[in-house]
């Protein structure tokens, strides 16, 4: 077995990029409403065969928005349940349609794929565009779908710095604890992309931080497949995942 690969056991699908939100934190710049996203059929056949050969503990879908195609993530969580990964987690706004019935249908599909853990991207910087009125009654159709959700929210510093930011985001997040939703712990703001245009004066130039989501090169734990199938320094539609694995070699990457 590669040795840089070896200690894989997590795999993320960024499903598309099309979002629904306009946020001016978002490390990945601006979006549109329509975009690529990834073949439903080829990320459930990378699941598979990564749970065949690697010990993996847990799976994501995000974003962009991935409910804009809710088959696609119904596909990818469905292989996961099936291939034995305990873990099976959604990152969403909450905000892919304003019809109930249409959020109702798509709770019961994500219950069914075996999504087990929904966090709900609500914050100051999400609700600029997105209603709340909207992700609320998705929320609790997720409740009532019986998957755990909980607030996941971008925090502008840490959570105790006092912004006027911080301060609406701590206010959203009341809402959904009336509710019965609690938050996570949920992250902080990188300045990257759109952060770096729209909120450059919270962050200090000669202090900028590590970004958390870059993985040691020579200790690959997780993996992300984009919504144009690259991954590492390949492509599930041109190569096997596996073999795209047993390649990978930091210089390359």
């Amino acid at each position: 077995m590669n040795p840089y690969t070896r200690n894989l056991n997590r795999i993320e699908f960024a499903v598309t990029y099309a979002c629904t939100g306009r946020c001016k934190h978002c490390s990945e710049g601006e979006h549109k409403r329509q975009g690529e996203y990834i073949d439903g059929e080829a990320a459930a056949e990378a699941v598979y065969k990564t749970a065949e050969k690697y010990n993996m503990d847990s799976l994501m879908t995000f974003g962009g928005e991935p409910l804009l195609y809710p088959d696609v993530v119904c596909n990818i969580h469905k292989a996961g349940k099936e291939a034995g990964i305990p873990k099976r987690q959604l990152i969403t706004n909450g905000f892919f349609s304003k019809e109930n019935e249409k959020i109702r249908k798509v709770t019961e599909q994500l219950a069914w794929s075996g999504v087990n853990a929904v966090l709900l991207s609500v914050d100051a910087f999400h609700q600029e565009t997105i209603p709340l009125d909207t992700v609320k009654v998705f929320a609790q159709a997720v409740k009532e779908a019986g998957i755990p959700v909980r607030t996941h929210p971008a925090w502008l510093g840490d959570q105790e710095q006092e912004n006027k930011y911080n301060r609406k985001t701590k206010e959203i997040l009341d809402v959904f604890s009336r509710m019965g939703i609690e938050p996570s712990e949920g992250n902080i703001i990188f300045p990257s992309g759109n952060a770096l245009t729209y909120l450059k004066e919270y962050f200090d130039p000669s202090a900028m931080p590590v970004n958390p989501y870059i993985e040691k090169e020579d200790d690959i734990r997780s993996i992300c497949i984009g919504p144009d199938g690259t991954v590492l320094d390949g492509n599930i539609y041109q190569s096997d995942i596996l073999g795209i694995l047993e390649r990978y070699e930091p210089s390359k990457n």
